[in-house]
């Protein structure tokens, strides 16, 4: 099963989809890599997301699966090298919750910070900031959220503190400093610099100009 062809439909920018792509390089996993333009999905996107339409979709010997979570942990439980999961299932069910935490609480709080305008930018700022605040506390002082090596927290929200520098850079508002959440900024900054993953990441130039023309974008819609 795990020598099947694997395929990865996916969109550059993504965070989404560079999270299945630390995965994928993590377990050392080949596969083919297939960039959507999401403003022309494909058929065969169409075709194997049919209910949600949108990136990233793994294909792995012609059987898609959708949402990036869901694709780790398939990754995970197909390929059983270099463990990403951890092995007790109270410490496997610990780090399915801080992964979704992460996109049930941070991530569309981020999005508001991001795009929003006056108080409702403020209160997402804040709100924001508390849930990343919550967020460190599970980390500590620990290397990683998986303990001494990379785990599936790490690889879901490893993005984070990128998206957050992009934020501050694009939208003038800083979610994620030093002096209020240290370990997690020291963290998500050291993240970024692991040699497997950081071969994944698109250059910073390119997304920082993705970044404010997207941002140029949703605040003309809003005023």
């Amino acid at each position: 099963m795990g020598g099947e062809s694997v395929k990865l439909l996916g969109f550059w920018a993504s965070p989404f989809a560079l999270r299945v792509k630390w995965a994928l390089k993590l377990k050392g996993i080949e596969y083919e890599y297939v960039e959507e333009d999401l403003q022309n999905k494909s058929p065969l996107l169409l075709e194997c997301n049919p209910v949600y339409k949108k990136i990233p979709v793994l294909v792995h010997g012609g059987k898609p699966l959708a949402e990036s979570l869901v694709i780790i942990e398939y990754i995970d439980e197909t390929w059983k090298q270099n463990p990403i999961l951890p092995h007790d299932p109270h410490e496997r069910a610990t780090a399915r919750f801080w992964a979704n935490f992460a996109d049930d609480k941070c991530v569309p709080a981020m999005q508001n910070a991001f795009s929003k305008q006056g108080e409702e930018k403020e209160r997402a700022v804040k709100e924001a900031r508390e849930n990343l605040k919550t967020l460190e506390s599970f980390l500590g002082e620990k290397s990683f959220f998986g303990g001494e090596r990379i785990g599936f927290v790490d690889t879901a929200v490893g993005w984070l503190g990128l998206w957050a520098r992009l934020t501050e850079e694009a939208a003038g508002v800083s979610i994620l400093d030093a002096e209020t959440m240290p370990l997690l900024n020291a963290w998500s900054q050291s993240f970024v610099e692991i040699p497997i993953i950081k071969e994944s990441i698109p250059p910073w130039d390119k997304l920082l100009e993705h970044t404010k023309n997207f941002h140029k974008i949703l605040t003309a819609g809003s005023t």
